[in-house]
């Protein structure tokens, strides 16, 4: 696991992005540098604070920066979440927030950050990922609204996406999400 509570186990190698960005997991330190990140990317401290409660709730799995030039241009945030089913509880992972500096967007770091979330929970053994987030942007990583369908969430359909880790690991599963209580679902 990235960030306060890291695990032996997980590893993540650098990946260098065409502006020569090293992806790695966050660390106490950089938390005022990934606040601002977010309140750039998004013009408003909502996501920033969100960061802040998933933290303090417990729930973060992976939180991942992206430097330039020793400089933290982007962060991106995986929590734990759970899907409530007729046969129980099945764990997934939220995807939220992701944020890259404005002036570092559209140049791959956000999917290199993506990537290596992906890659950092697929060995932690994760099964499925949700995010609600732009239709055009998140299929190219393997995520599909088709695939979520069948789970019940407050988000609009075609932003509403799900990718499984494990093939077949949303086979047969119909329920509702459940956010962590700092999404404020």
């Amino acid at each position: 696991m990235c960030g306060d509570k890291r695990s032996s186990d997980a590893k993540i190698a650098c990946v260098l992005t065409p502006d020569k960005a090293v992806i790695r997991c966050e660390n106490t330190g950089d938390r005022s540098v990934v606040r601002s990140i977010n309140e750039a990317a998004f013009g408003r401290p909502d996501e920033a604070d969100l960061v802040e409660r998933l933290w303090s709730e417990g729930v973060v799995l992976v939180s991942l920066v992206a430097e330039v030039r020793r400089q933290i241009v982007g962060h991106i945030l995986f929590s734990r979440m759970s899907i409530d089913t007729a046969r129980g509880s099945i764990p997934a992972v939220a995807l939220a927030p992701m944020a890259v500096l404005p002036e570092y967007q559209r140049r791959t770091i956000g999917g290199q950050l993506i990537r290596g979330g992906l890659d950092l929970l697929c060995g932690q053994g994760e099964h499925i990922v949700l995010v609600l987030g732009h239709p055009q942007y998140y299929p190219r990583f393997g995520f599909s609204a088709e695939m979520a369908r069948s789970l019940e969430s407050p988000f609009p359909p075609n932003a509403f996406m799900a990718m499984e880790l494990i093939p077949g690991a949303l086979n047969g599963v119909c329920g509702k999400v459940r956010y962590p209580v700092a999404f404020g679902l």
